[in-house]
């Protein structure tokens, strides 16, 4: 097996030397250092919580979409404050990462001054995880809401036409001596990047997950992809939070929506154009910081105190299992199917970026 291939099966790259190789394909492709820095730090992040369908395998996307014309390295991204707690944000079809991370800046901001911030971006692309964001606000001690809109893959409850979007939303407030609250969930059963990796690895989607083009359950991820539908989770609650997605992240901006934003893994004839909706909200707006983390404490207390179902050793809450992943994962690397790490090292090789150190077994 020659050093340019990875063995069959997995291997482990330390997340800084992941986020260094990232960085430096996006400098490659003349994106600024800075934004490169966040781009590699969402994608990389994504990893370390167990998000694979949004971390590093997406990167050679990204950059075909660069190379194609179709996202912009260095845009002009508008900020304009509409009211003192609301801004409208034009991307300029620049990454997604780096356009939600200012208007999240933005949103914490306005909330800083005014105890609420909120941002409506149009003009933007896919931007990863959503908990980055919800993340990003955490590490300021805000409270914050992200919904975005997404490219047709989901039939509204009762039809098989796909027009809505598997448009994540995500949620966060700080904790105090407890771990903060984190949700970032899609409305569709299994996010549509879940059947895609699937797909990629040869493997079967569970049942319930997907109808093909004539509107039958399948197993299969390529007939499920072939014109396929995800399905929303929940029938008509999934459909609705999916609608409620749309509604803020598309229609309330001026981007994309009712099935129109551009799929950027299949279609490249023309920008995405996704929406997003970003809200920032400080803690101490109606009591001290003090009030609310012990409340926040004695909250997430008090489900983790409570009875156990059958079957659980313990009760965690929203956010908990991916922060313990991220730890697990910053000591013992981050696994990487072959096949992925393959098209992220010939990238490296192909634009003079050194590759990172590799391991078969976890390094710790």
């Amino acid at each position: 097996m020659s050093a340019a291939t990875p063995a069959p099966g997995r291997h482990y790259v330390r997340a800084a030397d992941l986020h260094a190789l990232c960085s430096g394909l996006l400098v490659r492709h003349d994106v600024p250092h800075d934004d490169a820095e966040t781009i590699a730090r969402c994608l990389v992040e994504s990893d370390l919580r167990g998000v694979e369908t949004h971390g590093v395998v997406r990167l050679p996307h990204y950059l075909n979409r660069v190379r194609l014309g179709l996202t912009k390295t260095r845009p002009d991204i508008r900020i304009e404050r509409v009211t003192p707690v609301a801004a409208s944000v034009d991307g300029d079809n620049g990454f997604g990462f780096v356009i939600a991370s200012r208007a999240m800046d933005e949103a914490i901001a306005m909330a800083r001054d005014y105890g609420i911030g909120l941002a409506s971006v149009r003009h933007s692309n896919h931007f990863g995880m959503a908990a980055s964001y919800v993340l990003q606000a955490l590490r300021a001690g805000m409270m914050s809401l992200v919904f975005t809109n997404a490219s047709s893959a989901m039939p509204p409850w009762g039809g098989r036409d796909a027009i809505l979007g598997t448009s994540p939303f995500a949620a966060g407030a700080p904790g105090g001596a407890l771990p903060p609250f984190v949700v970032d969930m899609a409305p569709a059963v299994a996010a549509r990047g879940k059947i895609r990796l699937a797909q990629k690895r040869g493997e079967a989607i569970p049942q319930g997950w997907a109808l093909d083009k004539e509107g039958r359950p399948t197993t299969d991820p390529a007939a499920a992809l072939d014109d396929g539908v995800v399905l929303p989770m929940a029938g008509p609650k999934g459909s609705a939070l999916s609608m409620m997605m749309d509604i803020f992240g598309g229609v309330l901006s001026g981007s994309a929506f009712a099935g129109e934003v551009t799929n950027h893994t299949l279609d490249f004839a023309k920008p995405s154009n996704v929406g997003h909706f970003i809200m920032a909200i400080r803690p101490n707006l109606f009591m001290t910081q003090e009030q609310f983390a012990a409340r926040m404490d004695y909250l997430v207390g008090k489900l983790k105190a409570g009875r156990k179902a059958a079957g659980f050793a313990e009760i965690l809450i929203s956010g908990e299992p991916e922060s313990r992943k991220q730890a697990e994962r910053l000591r013992s690397g981050i696994p990487l199917p072959a096949a992925e790490l393959a098209l992220l090292l010939a990238e490296a090789d192909t634009y003079g970026v050194g590759r990172p150190a590799l391991s078969p077994v976890p390094f710790a």
